[in-house]
């Protein structure tokens, strides 16, 4: 039954409230514990037992951290590094172009520049030479370096590290693994397929700083003191929201300890880069994933590929200033690139219907940049796993994102070896691929198939899930406080959204463009401001601004205003629906 009987908002959406299990657990949690009922309702859904709620809510990362040994060929990765480093040896580090890969990298950079040491950068052009290690890079880098360290890439790479004659290669990776594994003297990652996957979950920068953990105790064991880690987790904490890594287990210790450094504005690069974005807020999940993010990822997307993990690693504020401003330049020619893009695929989406279990668009001459970005875009509109394809001399580049409980990846790598795609892989939120132009058609029509089997596309698209109804007044900042405990919020975890029912609109006003903010509450009683970005793009706006005194069921997530140092709750009104 749809949650306060709203099977059609506004925006065309079904409201789906907590199921039944969730209430009954939310229910029992209340009464074992002091915790408010919405706080038991968000821990509920995210499958926290009541003993364990106090704990989930105050995340240790002492309590949360794996053995780094527990991975195969950790002791062996992290000795051989020591040893370059011991050795003066000459080291490079081979990366990938996203976020994530730059992190990992500025990661390495920073602990060798600790210890005395410099490494050689190499991202290479997403256009040139496509993802991960190819011959003629890593042979060049064998050529002059004693060790090459890749990350966050390298473990489908076979060839390539056979070209690294000469040279020792340590692969630190999280895409999935094959059924063999490249001939490196260690490769580390959570999902080969000799792992027991119980830290699938973490992204490359997780599997670096492991890495990093492992051998600051072997230094310990020699009587030597190592970098301070905890100081690097905010590169952690950054990667694993931009990554679309799942939010559990020790990645939410590593994004909420993470924060706290970021907001100690020690990073230059991360300074500079949020100064340049507008930031003036401490950070958040969001600021990370939407406004960081992006910028980092702009040079690899249409730019120069090693931008990001130089902004990152730099220690020089002189640097960081002008590597932020081309950053965040090329991300505005980004975004005019991505709309074009996005625009088409969501018309060819709408013209192949909204049944199946997968999206997807192709287009010649798309710029292979943005179509991860154009996929997750699809992906958000459809609630269902994305492919975006850009097609060029008859070779189509594409990227998916997928949706929670979906894995991709392993599809993905499954098409591969069945011959339709030239090569593809990643991980379960995330994909690349390579394919014929004239093999397209047949490679999603399987990948569909392949999804379907893990129930793809059962979720209408427009469904909205909350977590309950709330009134005005038990909105408070000390609730939202409460909130953000339960949280970070991101992939695998929601953040919660909450409905408010029967208010009136006391006060609306349309704010630039498109946005809308409103008053509303109870005639009375208690009411609260709310806040709808994009409201005038649909129907909402309208309705709401010529609401002609009448109530409506209004939907959103809550946040904390912070304005002339005193803090308010707002609503971040997402839907609404006549009462």
């Amino acid at each position: 039954m749809a949650f306060l009987g709203v099977e059609q908002s506004i925006t065309g959406r079904a409201w789906v409230g907590p199921s039944a299990d969730v209430s009954r657990a939310a229910e029992a949690m209340a009464q074992q514990s002091t915790l408010p009922r919405p706080i038991c309702l968000i821990l509920a859904r995210l499958g926290v037992p009541a003993s364990e709620a106090a704990a989930y809510l105050d995340p240790k990362l002492r309590d949360l951290m794996p053995d780094p040994r527990s991975l195969r060929d950790m002791e062996l990765a992290a000795s051989r590094v020591l040893r370059a480093v011991s050795g003066r040896e000459r080291i490079a580090v081979f990366a990938d172009y996203d976020v994530d890969g730059g992190s990992s990298a500025a990661l390495l950079i920073t602990w060798l520049r600790t210890l005395g040491r410099t490494a050689t950068l190499y991202v290479p052009d997403r256009i040139d030479e496509g993802y991960g290690p190819n011959d003629a890079a890593m042979a060049g880098l064998a050529a002059a370096h004693d060790l090459i360290i890749c990350v966050d890439c390298g473990t489908l790479s076979h060839g390539p590290i056979a070209a690294a004659k000469g040279a020792d290669v340590v692969v630190l990776d999280h895409h999935l693994g094959g059924e063999t594994l490249p001939d490196a003297l260690a490769v580390v990652n959570p999902n080969r397929q000799d792992e027991d996957g119980a830290l699938a979950h973490l992204c490359a920068a997780a599997v670096v700083f492991l890495m990093l953990v492992e051998a600051g105790r072997q230094l310990r064991d020699s009587g030597t003191k190592g970098p301070d880690l905890m100081a690097m987790l905010d590169l952690v904490g950054l990667a694993t929201v931009a990554d679309v890594a799942p939010l559990i287990g020790v990645n939410r210790a590593f994004v909420r300890q993470g924060l706290k450094i970021m907001g100690h504005r020690q990073r230059v690069g991360l300074v500079a880069l949020a100064d340049i974005a507008g930031m003036d807020t401490a950070p958040t999940p969001y600021h990370l994933g939407y406004l960081l993010g992006p910028r980092i990822n702009a040079g690899g997307r249409i730019g120069q590929a090693d931008l990001g993990a130089r902004l990152l690693s730099t220690d020089d504020p002189h640097e960081a200033d002008a590597l932020a401003e081309r950053l965040n330049a090329l991300n505005a020619e980004r975004r005019e690139i991505e709309t074009q893009v996005r625009d088409a695929a969501l018309e060819q989406c709408a013209a192949r219907g909204s049944a199946g279990p997968l999206a997807w668009a192709v287009g010649d001459g798309w710029h292979p940049g943005v179509v991860g970005i154009v996929a997750s875009r699809l992906k958000d509109a459809t609630n269902r796993p994305s492919i975006v394809i850009g097609v060029e001399d008859g070779i189509g580049k594409g990227s998916g994102r997928s949706v929670s409980g979906i894995d991709l990846g392993a599809p993905i790598q499954r098409l591969a070896g069945e011959g339709l795609l030239i090569k593809g892989g990643g991980h379960k939120m995330a994909a690349g691929l390579t394919v014929a132009a004239d093999k397209i058609d047949a490679a999603m029509a399987r990948l569909s198939e392949l999804l379907a089997r893990q129930g793809a596309g059962t979720l209408g698209p427009r469904d909205l899930r909350l977590d309950g109804a709330l009134m005005p007044a038990a909105a408070s900042v000390e609730l939202v406080n409460q909130i953000e405990d339960a949280g970070p919020f991101g992939a695998g975890a929601s953040a919660p959204r909450y409905a408010f029912s029967a208010m009136r609109i006391l006060h609306a006003r349309r704010v630039g463009d498109s946005h809308l903010k409103i008053t509303f509450g109870e005639p009375g009683g208690a009411r609260l401001d709310a806040i709808s970005f994009g409201a005038y793009d649909s129907a909402l706006g309208p309705a709401l601004e010529d609401h002609g005194g009448a109530s409506f069921h209004l939907a959103g997530r809550l946040e904390i205003n912070t304005f002339r140092g005193r803090q308010s709750v707002q609503l971040k009104l997402e839907d609404a629906a006549p009462a």
